[in-house]
């Protein structure tokens, strides 16, 4: 067993999913001397609903990646249908900071478009590294990260930085002792399985008593459907039924009678997939020599959808505030600081929103909830689009 990518770089960032590549591409364009390893290779899946939220849609574009999202096949979805108590009313997407669609592609087709961009951007990407630890100097500072390649070898890297982007279980958030700064209530369950072989007509939502349901359509003619639940709802259904199968089916069934229908004339392309219990937890987002970025720094339940586009958004404000501290435009704890402020300012209203929802409380007050998370996405993606558009070499600072 050999040491091997021995080296000190700028920045190394473990998890090469939405977060951590979109991070590495950014500090790349900047000048930075980025490596991004992931236990994974690419293309590859991970449990996702993959829908991308307008202020996700916005970062795609300023980024210059949209077109390349859509060039893979996933459809711009320009309709979006409300169902609630026995009316049905569907709405096309207005042109507002600069998009008029959403998307929802599948993660294995997201993930490699962001790891390919942060590689033509500069960054080393490494696949099939997992790593087992972080590295510290005498006075605790985190320094680099230990691990084994997918032949065994042993995988030292040393870095002024390292970022934790792997994950809700992050490894580097154990590892650092990253505090869990707040807690929400993790009662929300999630399931979902793809279909084709009928038509989508664009994003659809169904509310009923104690559920959510949808349609995201993606690649390849097929959607994802999806139900939220109370978790303890989806345990007792999973508990009386046969199977995984079985028990969506009836979940469908009580959320969204007219979908389930339809779907008798689909096929199931998929397992069914998700969680029965989702964390609503928020950590400390840096300490000597490290960050988080992503779910590992920040969880939210699915009712939302909104976790890649949280991911875009903090990735943004992680390579600024990493460029700052590594250029010494600003003392590194003061950069730091203000990452987490930003990011902390910048999620408090919808993480607000998904907690009360996830609550699932009476259908009009759901409804109502809908309408503000709506207003609250279109406030965010406004303001990520007045931001300073990325180039290549040059990421303007907030």
């Amino acid at each position: 067993m050999h040491a091997v990518n021995r080296g000190r770089h700028d920045v190394v960032i473990v998890g090469a999913r939405v977060a951590g590549s979109a991070t590495a591409m950014l500090l790349a364009r900047l000048g930075h001397d980025v490596v991004v390893v992931d236990q994974a290779s690419f293309p590859s899946d991970t449990l996702s609903t993959h829908s991308i939220a307008r202020s996700g849609v916005v970062q795609l574009h300023r980024w210059g990646l949209l077109d390349q999202v859509l060039d893979s096949g996933a459809p711009a979805i320009r309709q979006v249908t409300f169902n609630a108590c026995g009316e049905s009313v569907s709405r096309t997407i207005k042109h507002k900071a600069g998009v008029d669609f959403m998307v929802a592609p599948r993660r294995y087709v997201l993930d490699t478009i962001l790891a390919s961009a942060a590689e033509r951007a500069g960054a080393d990407v490494r696949t099939g590294v997992t790593v087992t630890g972080v590295r510290r100097d005498g006075r605790g500072r985190v320094v680099g990260v230990s691990g084994h390649d997918h032949t065994g070898a042993a995988v030292e890297l040393d870095a002024r930085y390292v970022i934790g982007a792997d994950g809700l279980r992050s490894l580097v958030a154990r590892s650092v002792g990253a505090a869990i700064n707040e807690v929400r209530p993790a009662d929300g369950a999630a399931q979902y399985a793809y279909y084709t072989g009928i038509p989508w007509s664009g994003f659809e939502f169904f509310v009923a008593e104690r559920s959510f349901a949808g349609v995201f359509p993606t690649h390849h003619g097929q959607a994802c459907i999806w139900v939220c639940n109370p978790s303890a709802d989806a345990k007792a259904v999973r508990r009386r039924t046969r199977s995984r199968v079985e028990a969506f089916g009836e979940l469908l069934e009580r959320s969204a009678p007219q979908l389930a229908e339809r779907l008798r004339h689909a096929r199931r392309t998929s397992p069914v997939q998700g969680v029965l219990r989702q964390p609503n937890q928020l950590r400390q987002a840096f300490g000597p020599g490290w960050a988080l970025v992503g779910d590992a720094g920040y969880y939210r339940d699915a009712i939302t959808a909104y976790g890649i586009s949280d991911a875009f958004r903090d990735a943004e404000l992680l390579a600024v505030a990493l460029h700052q501290a590594l250029r010494a435009d600003a003392e590194e704890t003061a950069a730091l600081a203000s990452y987490q402020q930003q990011r902390d300012q910048a999620l408090r209203e919808i993480f607000e929103i998904t907690c009360r929802l996830a609550a699932y409380p009476a259908v009009s007050t759901f409804v109502e909830l809908q309408k503000q998370l709506s207003a609250a996405i279109d406030k965010q993606a406004a303001a990520l689009a007045a931001r300073p558009i990325p180039c290549e070499c040059l990421l303007a600072t907030a």
